[in-house]
């Protein structure tokens, strides 16, 4: 009746692994965010990301320093800090995408 239950829509993609790979690699604009901690990003990551913390208290000031005419490409361990990344990025203007299944996803 009132939608009170419904979550607010969603202004991103989730994408799957090689679809992901696919448009990342084809836009020019792409950028590649790896949104775990510092200590999985050194753990191993996919070449090319850049590693930006979202549950850093550093992740919100860094978003303002962010490109708004790049694609952010946001990848985690799961799919969902990338998924809140994602939420976070789009509500700001930024157009994301989401590796639906987390880094595992992501095709060699």
């Amino acid at each position: 009746m009132f939608n009170i239950f419904k979550s607010a829509p969603k202004n991103y993609e989730d994408l799957d692994g090689s679809t992901f790979k696919s448009k990342f690699q084809a836009s020019p604009k792409a950028e590649l965010l790896d949104v775990r901690t510092s200590g999985e990003y050194s753990a191993g990551t996919i070449k090319g990301a850049t590693n930006l913390d979202v549950t850093s208290p550093q992740f919100q000031p860094a978003l303002k320093t962010l490109d708004k005419d790049k694609e952010y490409y946001v990848f985690c361990r799961s799919g969902n800090r990338s998924g809140s990344a994602c939420q976070m990025l789009s509500d700001q203007g930024f157009k994301a995408y989401n590796l639906a299944g987390g880094v595992g996803a992501w095709p060699h």
